[in-house]
């Protein structure tokens, strides 16, 4: 069994980032009715209270989303406790364009970790799958996650299709991790054979599930006991 990835002290930074947060959520929770329940489920998408908890008693680095959170809740800026971060968002949001015209990041938008497919693999029997620290590459989306999430480097070129949807290689996909996992979305999935994850279309046939490549080149492969559902592909990003 893969060994639960350690987690990453928090700086003296950070530290001090959690406490002016949790000074000001305290002073300010009863006049805006908050909860760190309300905060966690609601704000950070999260399933306990637990996760706000974390970031407020400094378990937990805060991040630009989290902060974010927070922030939009408490009816300050985030500089408020965080000049840290909130320089990161003013670099975000002021960031010059490329010669290749680009779309605006929305109002709006979450950081998720670059991981790899050995990490992706042992999400589920790591305590705290991806602390803040764990990785060193973080990339944008719009989408707001219903649970932990991530993004994958897609290899090689077994979702490569001739025709129809095709996921090249080196294109970044977003997984996350509880999205309902229906026949005809693109899952990734971890093979008890295989210390790795794995990228392919989720398939019911007759109550049995398959995992088919989008390249008709390669096997398609059973999903039973031995394969288990780390997330869906939310979303796919091609960097030119």
């Amino acid at each position: 069994m893969n060994k639960p990835l350690k987690k990453r002290p928090l700086s003296d930074v950070e530290q001090r980032e959690c406490a002016a947060l949790n000074t000001l959520y305290k002073a300010k929770k009863k006049e805006l009715g908050l909860s760190q329940e309300k905060i966690a489920i609601e704000g950070l998408k999260a399933n306990s209270q637990s996760a706000a908890s974390h970031y407020l008693t400094g378990r937990n680095a805060l991040n630009i989303e989290a902060a974010s959170v927070f922030a939009r809740y408490l009816k300050v800026p985030v500089s408020a406790f965080s000049e840290r971060l909130a320089k990161d968002i003013d670099m975000l949001s002021s960031s010059e364009p490329s010669n290749v015209e680009a779309t605006r990041q929305p109002i709006e938008s979450f950081r998720y970790p670059v991981i790899s497919w050995v990490a992706a693999g042992a999400w589920a029997e790591a305590v705290e799958p991806f602390p803040p620290g764990f990785s060193d590459r973080y990339e944008l989306s719009d989408y707001n996650s219903k649970g932990p999430a991530f993004w994958l480097e897609v290899k090689g070129d077994s979702m490569t299709s001739p025709v129809g949807m095709s996921i090249t290689e080196g294109t970044l996909i977003l997984v996350d991790t509880e999205a309902d996992a229906q026949s005809g979305k693109l899952v990734v999935a971890k093979l008890a054979d295989s210390d790795q994850a794995t990228f392919k279309k989720l398939v019911d046939d007759g109550g049995r599930r398959f995992l088919k490549p989008l390249n008709p080149a390669y096997p398609i492969e059973m999903c039973a006991e031995n394969c288990r559902i780390v997330g869906v592909v939310v979303r796919a990003l091609q960097k030119l």
